[in-house]
């Protein structure tokens, strides 16, 4: 997926007609700025139409069950996308359509996105294998994604999380067997100095998700200290990289010189994204 999403970027004139005639619906029931821009940029750029579908334009928010709304978009649609908060509605939505499914974001993962990442962590390092990730915060669906990810890529990660907001005994689960056949390491800890001691890439997200307002002076609290700012980047490691997958709150989860520095690649993982996707959408709709 990664090859095909470089030869993409750097050849895209070879998919004008990649998808000529097909269309992606994308069910948005979050909001969003990366997700929805790229898919549809992406599958028109590919030859194909994206067909926005917003939560109050579709019957699903009268009570139509995602069963019939899987079998009926497969009627009319050659592919999917989701983003959603339940991750149960990817499934079941997978579960009854007889196209593709994608999923765009969920409560629990958000796969597009760490698959995004690791092409640019490969553009930048030139490898994936043997390399450490140190994800800092609040351990969400983006962190779920990345130990996935680096576990299939074969990149050491540690998640650094203060209690109550560490990685999910499920998630854990999902990869420790893997992880362990490959002889990578997986550290989980509240320790900033030790989690993310070289480090080659650093890694943070906002520390109130869409949903969790009402939770947000708690969370500001709770993860004061969990900063990424130019000492803990320093360390990581010189030659350390800052990534976030974006939206930022800039002086709560990263400080503005981090972001806003030399090491930081964060505007290169949002532009993969749109590569990316288009690799996806050609891999599974053509």
């Amino acid at each position: 997926m990664l090859d095909l999403a470089d030869r993409i970027k750097h050849s895209p004139q070879d998919f004008e007609s990649a998808l000529k005639g097909k269309t992606l619906g994308m069910i948005f029931n979050k909001k969003s700025t990366r997700t929805r821009i790229s898919f549809q940029v992406g599958i028109f750029q590919l030859g194909g139409m994206g067909l926005f579908l917003g939560p109050e334009e579709m019957q699903l928010a009268r009570g139509e069950t995602i069963s019939d709304t899987g079998k009926v978009l497969s009627r009319f649609l050659d592919g999917i996308m989701i983003r959603t908060f339940s991750h149960n509605d990817v499934l079941d939505l997978a579960k009854y359509a007889s196209v593709p499914v994608i999923n765009g974001l969920t409560d629990f993962n958000h796969p597009c996105q760490a698959l995004a990442d690791m092409m640019t962590i490969r553009e930048k390092f030139g490898k994936l294998e043997g390399l450490k990730l140190a994800y800092v915060g609040d351990s969400n669906n983006v962190a779920v994604s990345l130990l996935f990810a680096s576990v299939k890529f074969g990149l050491h990660i540690s998640l650094v999380s203060p209690k109550g907001y560490t990685l999910t005994k499920e998630a854990l689960d999902m990869s420790r067997a893997e992880a362990e056949a490959k002889e990578l390491k997986i550290v989980l800890t509240e320790n900033v100095q030790e989690g993310v001691a070289g480090a080659d890439i650093v890694y943070t997200d906002v520390w109130t998700s869409m949903g969790q307002e009402k939770e947000q002076q708690n969370r500001l609290k709770d993860l004061a200290g969990y900063t990424v700012d130019e000492e803990m980047m320093n360390a990581a490691g010189r030659n350390a990289l800052f990534m976030h997958c974006l939206p930022a709150h800039r002086g709560e989860e990263v400080s503005w010189s981090v972001i806003d520095g030399p090491m930081s690649i964060v505007f290169d993982q949002a532009e993969n994204r749109l590569h990316l996707q288009k690799a996806i959408m050609v891999s599974l709709m053509q």
